[in-house]
């Protein structure tokens, strides 16, 4: 560094002399381009010259073609033989380069005329910071000299900008695209300034407050009315170098109100410069500036809450005045339009307030400061639709602020306005919660209030829109979280009271907009209003009783905002339905039972009936209405939650009943699994029925799900894993009415009822797949009845006797005879061929088993049995099924059979 004073000021004369040495030689450089040019087009203009016609006396004056070369010119006085010719002219030779033949910059004047020139503008603003933290490290100066010398390095720097930009503006010569020299020391200059006036105020106390503050205000305007001269590029370095003065030039005890005092003027001046030039990005940048100023102070703790406070006021205040359009000094508006920069101007206030109140842990100062940003935003909103966006952002840091607040819910914290309510909560003593109280009263008013009346206010819809979203978001939130901070989610009247209210206001506000004339974005707005109505009752419903409460209350609310998309057809109505009825399936998922332990052991009559069936009468319900404007993704989502809780309430049903009131048991028996597939069957014929009618894809794939369930149910339940041929541990029950009827014949009925529900209109191998299903039941079931009256309750016990055996053989028989004669009966050829699979499964027992087993008579009468039987099936085809059916001839003659 500098040994003496006088080193300094050699390093600044010499960097001013450097500067002006530059200057001249560019302008050299530049002059000898032009006579370089002018050198080359000299020959080219000889070379282009057109010999003159030979005259008596004299050559005729020379003068340039149009082309730009040089010819001959006959005047009208040389055809005039005898008539004295004038003197002939100069000819004024003005040549020059054409504009393509210039060349482009290169590398190295690139280096030479712009980025040195910067890097020299940034490396004399650093070396003024330095120069002063250097002195301040090392005590080479007393800070009156130190600060005295910062003046004069930054006047220094100031005049050189001035003096250059003049000589620029008022030379002859064409500038070069070279970098902006004049630009680049005044806006060193300006920080370096910037610096002197903060070092002297903050460090030393040379300065008061008053003082320090007209200072920084006076150098503040001079930036910008430097920027209005110089351009954007004295703007950007200006205004960075000056956020970036209180880092370099710092203190070990910093001054937190003279830091946003300064920073205040340093966005004052900003923002004014914007919005005199327009310049959109500067506002833009100040904003993050200032905004990023606000994260490291925050480690302070509540203590400085003061500062931090009146650091987002001011910026608050100035983006309203200068960057708002529309609003105050902001720039023009066009009407109905949303602009990003103004909406976010607030925002970005909004977001630090909010900081500090989470960091602050909610300290009164901080809230309330929050409460008049709010405030602000709504009113400036109010004036300047340009800045209705930031309503938006206002909701979500409103919520935040509330919600975080909720989240950290305390027991020694509960309070209400003149003492707790019963029921919410023990006797509380920290007052911060009645000004949490009183802050989302007068929230919830604010908003909602100005989402009413802003209706009607635009001719943008998005506008109205973004009012009223606010009006019913805000409110709903700040009911919830403070339910959840004082109430702790239990139940509680006081809170229901309050949402019915809530419902009302949002009611009454739906009916006073329907009876107004049609404007832009009213339908939406009207929507949503109702949907507030709606979301308030089924809080109310939430509040009022238990928890599991709660998932009837919001599939009621499903469907009444189907119906509403009925009477209002928007779109987002039933988006809104059908995310409401996906709420509902993501909170049975979380706790299948509802409401926990407290489910009951009353079969049928306990919580999972209110729990799944009113959701799923809502769900049809609300399928019934939005089936009237269409088949869409909502419909569907809105059916598969019908259909999704009508089977879950018929399981979970099952589950409850069979297992005592427990759904989480571990294992399923014989009788749960055939009551699941004889609900899974009924439920598929219904969806068969259903979908003819509908046309439903929903109902159509439900179906055949359905069914699949049924069938591997059946597979792998009755027929594998509980079979009670199979386990010896399995009681089957009494002689006729037992599990075996459950779980085999009842099966076997629905299943056949599916396949005539099914045929004709899916493909016929799925029916007769249905159908076999249902033939395979259905001899088990008489199989296993047989084993029953042969064994008693337990299947497995005993030995299969030769009575058995026959009986067997006998029952299949009579089995196949009695489907034969349904088929003949109804001319089913899907019976005659069942009775055909039966019959042929009945001689391979007689062949493989009676003959091996059975001794005696019993053989005997099974092949006897077996034989009649087959004599009697074949005189049935010859003499009634083929007569029946033999087609008249075509000669028209009557054929009479033989008796």
């Amino acid at each position: 560094m500098f040994d003496s004073p006088f080193d300094f000021f050699s390093l600044v004369i010499a960097i001013v002399a450097l500067i002006f040495a530059r200057k001249a030689f560019n302008q050299v450089a530049l002059l000898r381009t032009k006579l370089d040019a002018l050198e080359a087009q000299a020959p080219l203009a000889a070379a282009t010259r057109t010999a003159p016609p030979p005259l008596p006396e004299y050559q005729g004056p020379i003068a340039p073609s149009a082309s730009g070369q040089i010819g001959l010119e006959t005047t009208e006085a040389e055809s005039l033989p005898g008539q004295p010719a004038p003197p002939p002219p100069i000819p004024d030779i003005a040549v020059t380069a054409p504009a393509s033949q210039q060349p482009g910059p290169g590398f190295e004047e690139r280096i030479g005329t712009r980025w040195v020139v910067w890097v020299g503008g940034l490396t004399l603003a650093l070396g003024g910071f330095f120069m002063v933290r250097y002195s301040i490290d090392a005590g080479l100066l007393g800070p009156g000299v130190r600060t005295l010398l910062g003046g004069l390095f930054a006047l220094a720097l100031l005049a050189a900008g001035e003096w250059t930009r003049r000589k620029e503006s008022i030379s002859a010569i064409e500038a070069l695209p070279i970098a902006n020299i004049p630009a680049i020391l005044t806006a060193a200059g300006t920080a370096v300034a910037f610096a002197t006036v903060y070092a002297a105020y903050a460090l030393y106390g040379f300065l008061v407050p008053a003082t320090a503050f007209i200072l920084l205000g006076l150098v503040a305007l001079g930036t910008l009315a430097a920027a209005l001269l110089h351009g954007p590029a004295l703007a950007g370095l200006g205004i960075a170098a000056a956020f970036v003065t209180p880092v370099l030039v710092s203190s070990d005890r910093p001054d937190f109100w003279a830091l946003y005092i300064y920073l205040a003027v340093i966005t004052a001046a900003a923002f004014g410069l914007a919005r005199i030039r327009l310049w959109r990005w500067l506002a833009v940048t100040t904003m993050a500036f200032a905004l990023l100023w606000t994260f490291p102070c925050l480690q302070c703790g509540p203590s400085m809450v003061g500062p931090h406070a009146f650091h987002v006021i001011a910026g608050f205040v100035l983006a309203a005045l200068l960057v708002v359009c529309g609003f105050l000094f902001g720039p023009p508006a066009d009407e109905g339009r949303i602009e990003p920069i103004s909406s976010g101007s607030l925002a970005a206030y909004l977001a630090g307030a909010t900081m500090i109140v989470l960091a602050s842990f909610h300290n009164d100062t901080a809230l309330i400061v929050f409460a008049l940003l709010v405030a602000g935003t709504l009113l400036v909103a109010w004036r300047a639709q340009a800045a209705t966006g930031a309503i938006g952002a206002a909701c979500l840091f409103v919520f935040i602020v509330f919600a975080e607040w909720a989240v950290r819910a305390n027991a020694d914290m509960l309070v209400l306005p003149g003492g707790p309510l019963p029921g919410i909560g023990p006797n509380a003593t920290d007052g911060s919660v009645s000004l949490h109280l009183i802050s989302a009263a007068i929230f919830a008013i604010g908003f909602g209030a100005a989402g009413f009346l802003a209706q009607g206010r635009s001719v943008s819809a998005t506008i109205p829109v973004v009012w009223s979203a606010a009006a019913v978001f805000t409110p709903l939130t700040l009911l919830i979280a403070l339910y959840a901070r004082i109430a702790h989610l239990d139940r509680s009247i006081p809170f229901a009271i309050l949402a019915v209210v809530l419902a009302a206001a949002y009611g009454a506000a739906t009916e006073i907009l329907t009876k107004r004339d049609n404007r832009p974005g009213l339908s939406i707005s009207i929507a949503l209003f109702a949907t507030g109505a709606l979301g308030a009752l089924a809080l109310a419903l939430t509040f009022a009783l238990e928890k599991g409460w709660l998932t009837i209350a919001l599939a009621l609310m499903s469907m009444g905002t189907a119906w509403i998309s009925m009477q209002r057809p928007i779109p987002f109505l039933r988006s809104l339905a059908a995310i409401l009825a996906g709420i509902v399936v993501l909170r049975i998922g979380y706790e299948p039972r509802i409401v926990g332990d407290a489910v009951g052991t009353t079969p049928i009559f306990n919580w999972l009936l209110w729990g799944y069936g009113i959701p799923a009468l809502s769900f049809w319900t609300a399928s019934v209405f939005l089936r009237r404007r269409g088949d869409d993704a909502p419909l569907r989502t809105v059916e598969s939650a019908a259909i999704l809780f009508t089977v879950l309430l018929a399981f979970m049903e099952i589950r409850h009943a069979v297992n005592g009131g427990d759904v989480y048991y571990d294992n399923a028996g014989l009788i749960e699994i055939a009551l699941q597939v004889c609900v899974s069957l009924a439920m598929a014929i219904g969806l068969e029925r259903l979908r003819v009618r509908t046309g439903s894809i929903v109902h159509n794939v439900s179906a055949i799900l359905l069914t699949a369930f049924a069938g591997l149910a059946s597979v792998f339940g009755l027929l594998l894993f509980e079979n009670p041929m199979i386990w010896w541990s399995i009681d089957v029950g009494g002689v006729f009415i037992n599990q075996i009827l459950l779980g085999y014949a009842l099966p076997a009925v629905l299943a056949l009822l599916l396949s005539y529900a099914v045929a004709g209109r899916r493909p016929a191998a799925y029916a007769n797949t249905i159908a076999a299903g249902a033939l395979v039941l259905a001899l088990t079931y008489v199989a296993f009845e047989i084993r029953r009256l042969y064994h008693g309750p337990v299947l497995t016990s005993g030995a299969t006797s030769d009575a058995e055996q026959y009986t067997y053989s006998i029952a299949w028989l009579a089995f196949g005879v009695a489907l034969l004669g349904i088929g003949i009966a109804f001319n089913s050829q899907r019976a005659r061929l069942a009775s055909a699979a039966v019959t042929a499964l009945t001689i391979l027992k007689a062949f493989l088993i009676d003959m091996s087993t059975l001794t005696g008579v019993y053989r005997a009468l099974s092949f006897m049995c077996l034989g009649l039987v087959l004599v009697a099936i074949g005189w049935l085809y010859q003499r009634i099924l083929f007569r029946r059916q033999a087609a008249p001839p075509a000669d028209g003659i009557t054929v009479q059979a033989s008796p």
